[in-house]
Order: C-alpha cells, then sequence, then structure tokens
C-alpha cells in the first residue's frame, strides 16, 4: 500500500517548518520542488524540512531536498531536517550525505540549535 504524498507549512520563529508526508519519489517529487520554491525564505532564517511521516524515498527525493538546500542556501537561509527515517539515515550516510544535511531528531530541537541552544 502506498501513502499518499502531501506537504504542509507552518510558520516559526526562525522560519517555515515544512512537513513532508508519504512516498517521496519520481512521481511525487516535482511537487516538492514546486512547495519549495513557493516558500518566502529570509535571510538568516531556517528551513525546517520534517521527514517523520516520510515512507519512501528515492534518488528523486534526495534530488529534490538537495534543491530544498540549494534554495535555503540561495535565500542566505539554512536548512535543517528532522525526524529523518532510519532507511534515509542510512542512504545518507552510504552516499556522503550525512554532512550534507544537518538532521535533528525534532523540529523544537533544530529551532532550539539555531537560536544558541536557548
Amino acid at each position: 500500500m502506498t501513502s499518499p504524498f502531501s506537504t504542509s507549512t507552518e510558520p516559526a520563529e526562525t522560519g517555515p517548518i515544512l512537513t513532508v508526508r508519504g512516498e517521496l519519489d519520481v512521481a511525487t517529487a516535482p511537487r516538492l520542488r514546486t512547495g519549495i520554491g513557493d516558500l518566502v525564505l529570509a535571510a538568516g532564517q531556517l528551513l525546517v524540512v520534517d521527514l517523520a511521516g516520510v515512507t519512501f524515498c528515492d534518488s528523486s527525493g534526495i534530488s529534490a531536498l538537495i534543491a530544498a538546500r540549494n534554495a535555503a542556501e540561495a535565500a542566505e537561509a539554512s536548512i535543517a531536517l528532522v525526524a529523518v527515517p532510519a532507511r534515509l539515515t542510512r542512504t545518507f550516510a552510504l552516499t556522503g550525505l550525512s554532512d550534507f544535511f544537518p538532521t535533528y531528531a525534532t523540529a523544537e530541537e533544530a529551532i532550539r540549535q539555531r537560536q544558541g541552544g536557548r
């Protein structure tokens, strides 16, 4: 059974939190790229991408996450991935992307780290 793909965005003090759910693959990655393109990021903000609900991610999905990082950098913002599923964490480690994406257990942890550990 496949999980329907969806995204939602909520504001946070440090920048948007983008929640991704379902299968992130060749069919849905373009929708994520569009959603990222619709975000308004300001210099110094943090884009948090919550992946807790991602049930599958292929190379197209990883490419869309790299595009999110590039969009954040272009806006002079930063990115943090949170609640990264174990399989995706392993893929990041095997491909050398684990150092490319800062990852945290929760959005709150990423935001707290961004704010200097307050």
